[in-house]
Parts: C-alpha cells; sequence; structure tokens
C-alpha cells in the first residue's frame, strides 16, 4: 500500500510537471505567433515607406535640386520627379507586398489556411511573381496613365506641389472616394448589359479561387472603366499634394493586390471589425458574382444590400470564418 502510494504520488507530480511544461511551450508557441503576425503587419509601413522617407525632415529637399520639383506656375511643364517618385512609391509596395506573400505562404506568420475548402490554387511563386508583374491590362496601362496624366498637366494643380507632408486624411478620402466609384462601375459592368459584362469584367471572373499574383489580370476595359476611371475622378474631386497623392497610390494598387490573396492575413480580424475589405470578403465576389462588388471597404455594399459575409459561404474554410 505504501508502495502503490509514493508510486502514485510520483506519477501526479510527473503529470503536472509535463502539464505546466507543455502548458510552457504552448504559451512560448503562441507569443512567437503573435510576435510574427505583428511583424507580417509592417508590411503597410514598407508600402507607404517612399512618402514616409523622403518627407520626414523634408529629407526631398536635401536630395534633390530644387530646379527638379520646383514649379513657378502652372504653364510650366511638369518636373518627371514627382511621377518617378511615386511609381517608385508603387514598386517599392509591391516589393514588400510580394516579399509578405512568399513569407505567408511559407509559414512565417503562422500555418496558412485556404480560405476556399478546395485549397489554395499550386502554382510555382516565381510563375505567380511574373505573370503579375507583366499584366498589360495592370501595371503597363496604370503606369501609362499616370504619366500621360502628370506630364500633360491633366491633373489639378496642388498634386505638383511638395510643400507639406502626408495628409493622411485626404489620404482616406482618397481611399473612399476610390472604393465608392470603383463600386458603381463594377457593379455597372456586371448588370449594365450581358455584353458590356462579357468584354470587360468576365475575363478577371475566371478566377473563382483567385491567388494574389490574379489582382490584375482581366482586360484593358476592366482597367480603365473600374480603376481609371475612379482614379480621374477621385483626382479631380480631392485636392492632394505629390506625398498624399503617393501615399493614397501606392496603398489603393497594394491593397488591392492583397485582397485577392488566397490566404487571410494576420491583419484581417482587426480590417474586418473596421469595416475594411479582406481577402475573405473579395473571394465571395469571385465565387457568388451577385455579392461584395466593393474592394477596400464593405460600407458600400452593406448600404446597398449587396454585402455577403465570408461567414455565410459553406465552401469557405471554417477557420477562416
Amino acid at each position: 500500500m505504501a508502495l502503490q502510494s509514493r508510486s502514485d504520488g510520483s506519477d501526479r507530480r510527473n503529470a503536472a510537471r509535463g502539464g505546466a511544461a507543455a502548458m510552457s511551450e504552448r504559451s512560448a508557441t503562441k507569443g512567437a505567433s503573435v510576435v510574427a503576425q505583428v511583424v507580417a503587419c509592417l508590411v503597410w509601413v514598407g508600402i507607404v515607406a517612399v512618402p514616409l522617407y523622403f518627407t520626414h525632415n523634408n529629407t526631398y529637399v536635401s536630395t534633390f535640386p530644387k530646379e527638379w520639383y520646383s514649379r513657378e506656375s502652372p504653364d510650366e511643364r511638369p518636373k518627371p520627379l514627382g511621377l518617378f517618385l511615386g511609381l517608385l512609391a508603387v514598386t517599392v509596395g509591391q516589393m514588400w507586398a510580394i516579399l509578405y506573400h512568399w513569407l505567408h505562404r511559407a509559414g512565417y506568420f503562422g500555418d496558412p489556411q485556404a480560405i476556399q475548402l478546395e485549397g489554395a490554387p499550386k502554382y510555382e511563386f516565381r510563375e505567380g511573381v511574373i505573370t503579375h508583374l507583366s499584366q498589360p491590362e495592370g501595371f503597363v496601362l496604370l503606369g501609362g496613365y499616370l504619366c500621360g496624366t502628370w506630364m500633360f498637366s491633366l491633373m489639378p494643380e496642388s498634386y505638383y506641389s511638395f510643400t507639406g507632408g502626408v495628409d493622411w486624411f485626404r489620404v482616406g478620402g482618397c481611399l473612399l472616394l476610390q472604393d465608392c466609384v470603383q463600386y458603381a462601375m463594377h457593379w455597372l459592368e456586371h448588370k449594365i448589359s450581358p455584353e458590356v459584362y462579357k468584354w470587360s469584367h468576365k475575363p478577371h471572373h475566371r478566377f473563382t479561387n483567385p491567388r494574389m499574383f490574379d489582382a490584375f489580370n482581366g482586360s484593358l476595359a476592366d482597367t480603365f472603366l473600374m480603376i481609371l476611371v475612379p482614379l480621374y475622378l477621385t483626382a479631380n474631386l480631392i485636392d492632394c499634394n505629390v506625398w498624399t497623392y503617393m501615399a493614397f497610390g501606392s496603398l489603393y494598387a497594394n491593397w488591392l493586390t492583397l485582397i485577392h490573396s488566397e490566404y487571410p492575413h494576420p491583419w484581417d480580424t482587426v480590417f474586418t471589425q473596421l469595416g475594411f475589405g479582406t481577402p475573405a470578403d473579395h473571394h465571395v465576389h469571385h465565387k457568388l458574382f451577385l455579392f461584395n462588388f466593393a474592394h477596400l471597404f464593405t460600407y458600400w455594399d452593406r448600404l446597398c444590400g449587396t454585402y455577403r459575409d465570408p461567414t455565410a459561404v459553406k465552401s469557405f474554410s471554417i477557420r477562416v470564418q
């Protein structure tokens, strides 16, 4: 009896130590996961790195000669520096987004769970990057629009000004207005007529389970109607300086890319609470076609009765819900 009692006591102590060790390991794993997810969110800083860097302590003043960016009158031909920095901002943002996506797929921010139950599309990462960056209806057409509107003085005069830093309130206003007009154009492409849908937006809808690199894979007409028209209207309705325009443009282009991800992002829970668009929200549109026409925010779909919560879609992953 005494031996049995000592044996039982030893077993309980070993079990207790084992349980404590397991709990400690789980806590450490959870802590590491939280740190990794916080690190992942730094991609948003990278996306606006160029305007942040050059406006910090007016770094652009000591970096570039004044004649490269000053404009004495609206009749003077625009200097290309603002255009170059804007294109650079989007390029740097894309580099950060692509690096983040590679790390995310590889499991550095936790085990990636595909949004749809059928699983994430299978592809070689290198092929995805090349396909993404070489889309003529994406970066080529968008780059042409930016070059043309800038160099031919088609932007409001304030956009050529380097004075001041990034006005984040106006950045938010541009994102909201851009998404609102894009919602309207997107809805019209679906509804105005079968022919318009066929030659404009239907090519993009062949991706019913999209990957991040499908973001700009569609048609020239689709990019013109749903991206360029809203961009030009937004620019003419909200006055910005070059840095605000730069931050808005990089955030918009890269956010549009990130919502096509085949995996949820670490920040999605917070975004959902704020009414910001997530990959799961956009996957609803690609899967069902009739809901979630907005991209960056869920406000317009909720106001117009076209929002469908990803948790209501049975073919989506339980863990995403």
